[in-house]
């Protein structure tokens, strides 16, 4: 079975930093686009970053040279380096592939289940 499994989240104060990883389990063959999404209490889910197989990055701008997403292909990871964080970053984030290919599956749209991120003033 294919799973994306994040961690890395946690209760961290304003100004610091924090690591999410995102691992891709099961048997693979490759992973299309990958990126993290978040979602606030009572917000909708926003796009935070993403990152082609060849590794061309974009970011939503709340978080443009405070992020930084990347990816091993061989681990079938994708990470997000949170640098300088404020407390309006508290959300659960969640990891999405864009398609995952398989001997056994062909997924699209997939989702982790997400990891709480908590930044205190």
């Amino acid at each position: 079975q294919v799973q994306l499994v994040e961690s890395g989240g946690g209760l961290v104060q304003a100004g610091g930093s924090l690591r999410l990883s995102c691992a891709a389990s099961g048997s693979i063959y490759s992973i299309g686009d990958m990126g993290w999404y978040r979602q606030a209490p009572g917000k909708q889910r926003e796009l935070v970053a993403t990152i082609t197989s060849n590794g061309i990055t974009n970011y939503s701008n709340s978080v443009k040279g405070r992020f930084t997403i990347s990816r091993d292909n061989a681990k079938k990871t994708v990470y997000l380096q949170m640098n300088s964080l404020k407390p309006e970053d508290t959300a659960v984030y969640y990891c999405n592939a864009e398609w995952i290919k398989g001997p056994a599956v062909w997924l699209t749209n997939y989702w982790g289940q997400g990891t709480q991120v908590t930044v205190s003033s």
